[in-house]
């Protein structure tokens, strides 16, 4: 028996037209919104469906919010060392490249995370790496 192709049903449709709405809204938010506030988006546009529906069209089409941070437990292991202390809290020291501090940090972003480092002369009080 060959297939028969079916008409595309107006529920169809319209899911398309919505799913297209939500693509924007999801777009627009940075992909942190849910299904509850593309579907506050939407009611605001003046379109009427339910945050259930939002929600199967979101989950059929694999867009998800974006949470928060997730805290990693780490189990186990040896305990950290403490490092020697060089300095003594003689932070003036008499001449260039004896004693140098550092910093480290990051921000996150789309692509991942971006870290930045920096090295301090602690005599010329000036950036050196």
């Amino acid at each position: 028996m060959p297939a028969v192709d079916k008409p595309i049903s107006a529920r169809s449709i319209e899911d398309l037209r919505l799913l297209k709405l939500i693509k924007r809204f999801y777009v627009a938010s940075g992909a942190t919104y849910g299904s509850p506030w593309i579907h506050r988006d939407l009611r605001e546009a003046g379109k009427t469906c339910s945050v259930h529906r939002v929600a199967r069209i979101m989950r059929e089409n694999k867009l998800k919010a974006q949470i928060g941070y997730k805290r990693r437990h780490i189990k186990g292991g040896k305990l950290a060392s403490v490092a020697a202390n060089h300095l003594d809290h003689n932070f003036s020291p008499d001449a260039p490249n004896q004693a140098w501090v550092s910093d480290i940090t990051y921000v996150r972003t789309y692509e991942g995370f971006l870290y930045l480092a920096t090295v301090l002369d602690l005599f010329s009080h000036r950036i050196v790496g």
